[in-house]
């Protein structure tokens, strides 16, 4: 910056600074770069189930939509999901067979959710979660209840370094 930039003050409008991107703090139109394919973020969910609260980015690749998903608990936990065409009925098992796999079930709850991007139009609303893994706790299931709604997907965690991130936003 010049002196008289300094004395009589700059003309441009200051940009504002971008943000730090974690997994934590990912934002729509944001870049995630996951097994060597570029990933818009569309849509985020964020759940809170009585202070507990963890993440869902909806990410839109060239040829098909993943799910990551952001908690953390004692550590940072990161899921990688995918819609599945798995069909349930309320009430659930606490166990389910589906492709050769058996699922047991872990945890659920209800949270109240909000919706940002694709996923605004859910914003405000209840949902209940049931999260499901297999023997070794490599392969998971999760399921929410809209309503009547019954939505299922399956997925298997991740490491944090396993993910690129670039801010698509201030």
């Amino acid at each position: 910056m010049s002196f008289f930039s300094k004395l009589f003050g700059s003309k441009q409008p200051q940009k504002p600074a971008v943000e730090e991107r974690t997994v934590m703090n990912l934002k729509v139109k944001d870049i995630v770069t996951y097994d060597l394919e570029d990933y818009e973020v569309v849509g985020k969910l964020s759940y809170n189930d009585h202070g507990f609260k963890w993440y869902a980015y909806q990410l839109q690749g060239a040829s098909r939509v993943i799910w990551l998903s952001v908690e953390m608990d004692d550590e940072l936990e990161l899921g990688i999901y995918e819609k599945s065409t798995l069909k349930l009925h309320d009430p659930l098992p606490k166990e389910i067979e589906f492709n050769g796999v058996t699922y047991y079930q872990d945890e659920h709850g209800t949270a109240v959710v909000k919706g940002e991007g694709r996923s605004q139009n859910v914003d405000g609303a209840q949902c209940r979660y049931y999260s499901y893994y297999d023997d070794e706790d490599e392969k998971a299931l999760s399921i929410e209840i809209w309503g009547n709604e019954v939505e299922a997907s399956t997925g298997y965690d991740i490491e944090e370094y396993e993910l690129k991130i670039i801010a698509g936003s201030a």
